[in-house]
């Protein structure tokens, strides 16, 4: 009888996350379906959150990679070139390659481009910010800079810092660095002028892309609405709620204490 106890209990711990992960999946597209219809839009969400790996517990950080450009692009394909494109961004940036193949197809879809950013979207994120036609955050969401990194360093910094050396005392592996550092800073500072020039006059656009890529803040810096209006973008606030209600069906991994408890209100 205790056999059929245990087979029973390992049944039933099996089958409930299933069972509570299906529940979830259907109301995201429920909501997914419902917002679509209601802005007659295709809504594409990228959202990296911290995700568990299978049976072991370890926490990955999630990033814009190729898998999602390929998934992004075809979404992006399959869409009607008269229907405009909604992207809800939550992400902490991501390669560069597949940043800059979602910013082309974006730009280039004939239809609006609305970005709405409940949270953050920083580094390769703010890129396909750039490449939308108009920018809806959140109040005390964030965007962030797009000065390329190499490794653990910005790659302006180690330009200055090779800058500030006799030539002679700097290591060829480090004058290396150096040389492919420019070539970063070169790269992405012509990518963000080229999605900038679809929207502002070519004077804006080169003083926005400067400010954005050349170092002026570190890489973890919060840019506000505030701050993003002031630069000239196209950025509004606030939050369509159902995006914020869409977004609480994305929960960080269950298997975690929650540093962050409250009782919700009537």
């Amino acid at each position: 009888m205790s056999q059929y106890v245990w087979l029973i209990f390992i049944f039933v711990s099996l089958i409930m996350p299933w069972m509570r992960g299906q529940q979830i999946q259907s109301t995201r597209l429920k909501t997914i379906i419902d917002f679509q219809r209601k802005r007659g839009s295709r809504l594409i969400t990228l959202i990296h959150r911290q995700e568990t790996m299978s049976f072991f517990g370890i926490p990955l950080s999630r990033s814009i990679d190729i898998e999602d450009s390929e998934d992004i692009l075809r979404a992006i394909r399959m869409t009607p070139a008269d229907r405009p494109i909604d992207l809800l961004l939550h992400t902490p940036g991501g390669l560069v390659l597949a940043t800059a193949q979602i910013a082309e197809a974006l730009r280039r879809h004939p239809a609006k481009v609305t970005v709405f950013v409940p949270h953050y979207a920083m580094s390769g994120g703010t890129m396909l910010a750039l490449a939308a036609n108009e920018i809806i955050m959140d109040e005390n969401a964030v965007l962030g800079p797009l000065d390329p990194q190499l490794g653990r360093y910005p790659a302006v910094s180690i330009l200055r810092a090779v800058a500030r050396k006799d030539i002679n005392q700097v290591s060829d592996e480090t004058l290396i660095l150096a040389d492919v550092a420019e070539k970063a800073m070169r790269q992405v500072y012509n990518t963000v002028l080229d999605l900038l020039n679809d929207h502002l006059s070519e004077e804006k656009a080169r003083q926005i892309a400067a400010e954005l890529t050349e170092g002026n803040y570190t890489h973890d810096f919060p840019l506000t609405c505030e701050m993003l209006r002031a630069m000239g973008l196209n950025v509004t606030c606030p939050l369509p709620v159902e995006l914020h209600q869409l977004m609480a069906l994305y929960p960080q991994a269950a298997n975690r204490r929650p540093s962050v408890q409250y009782v919700p209100m009537d």
